[in-house]
């Protein structure tokens, strides 16, 4: 065996073990979608939202965005609430152009589906790439199925 050869095989078994823990891992993985959700109320993980709209909305500088934003979740932070349990009133005491649309983009869920470019946290854009790797697996499993019964070694994903 030619020596160059000896990296391509550790490659390939630390990825059949790599594949191996994964598939027990994803087995028993369980959503807690109660604790997740929870998990965001007090992180402020809408700030980017927040930044993005007064950049696309108010027109603002990126810096200027930046530093509203981090004046309001300072203000969140000190009610100890979310950022989208602050007041209209309270926000405009900050940027006196807020206004009651950006109520529409503070909620994780809102976040969560706006993401709609590629790669995405949009629900479309996670269920549209779950189609897509399970119509692969299937597809892997055939090849693999195919290659066990006519003994040959090629594995393609």
């Amino acid at each position: 065996m030619q020596e160059d050869k000896e990296y391509v095989f550790d490659g390939a078994l630390s990825l059949e073990l790599s594949l191996a823990a994964m598939t027990r891992i994803i087995g028993d993985f369980k959503v807690n979608k109660e604790a997740m959700k929870e998990a965001t109320h007090f992180r402020y993980v809408t700030a980017t939202d927040l930044a993005d709209w007064l950049v696309r909305e108010l027109e603002l500088s990126f810096r200027e965005a930046h530093h509203i934003t981090g004046c309001i979740m300072a203000l969140a932070e000190k009610k100890q609430c979310t950022l989208n349990e602050l007041s209209l009133v309270e926000l405009q005491t900050i940027h006196p152009n807020i206004n009651t649309a950006i109520f529409y983009i503070l909620t994780v869920e809102k976040s969560v589906e706006s993401r709609k470019n590629f790669g995405g946290t949009a629900p479309s854009k996670v269920l549209r790439q779950i189609a897509y790797w399970k119509k692969r697996l299937i597809a892997a499993q055939v090849i693999l199925f195919f290659n066990a019964k006519n003994k040959t070694e090629t594995i393609s994903i």
